[in-house]
């Protein structure tokens, strides 16, 4: 080990949806801003302060194509990568900095498709229920026990 460490674990909300860039030779990234909240009172007028961090994620290949796939903006999600930095020429030549997240792992929190799609199968499993019998008509795979 070289004595440094460069890891950077986040909590936070999509910003917007995962937009894919897609490269010759089958290779793709994944971009898109995550939000992370601090919350804190101000000691002098007890005001409630949200203070906003804006955070540049980037994903590749299979991880990028499960993202876009599954997240939307509003999702929350946990992620771990490393800082990146980078610098590009812009069209009228100046010198641009920007700083990522090069994520290595992450974990879905809430996703609104996710959460669509239970909505869904509860009002569909509500509409077949006999509350009579609310086993009848489920399939057997279906049941609680």
């Amino acid at each position: 080990m070289n004595g440094t460490l460069n890891k950077v674990m986040l909590i936070g909300h999509l910003g917007d949806d995962v937009k894919m860039h897609y490269f010759d030779g089958g290779n793709c990234i994944g971009r898109f801003q995550l939000a992370t909240n601090e919350v804190y009172i101000n000691k002098t007028t007890n005001e409630k302060i949200t203070s906003t961090e804006w955070h540049n994620l980037v994903v590749r290949n299979k991880a990028a194509e499960i993202c876009e796939k599954y997240l939307s903006k509003g999702d929350k999600i946990y992620v771990e990568g490393r800082i990146k930095s980078r610098q590009w020429q812009a069209e009228d030549g100046t010198t641009k900095y920007t700083t990522e997240i090069q994520v290595t792992e992450f974990t879905f929190l809430t996703t609104k498709k996710e959460t669509e799609h239970k909505q869904h199968q509860a009002s569909e499993s509500t509409k077949n229920t006999n509350f009579e019998n609310p086993n009848e008509g489920l399939p057997v795979n279906d049941l609680p026990f």
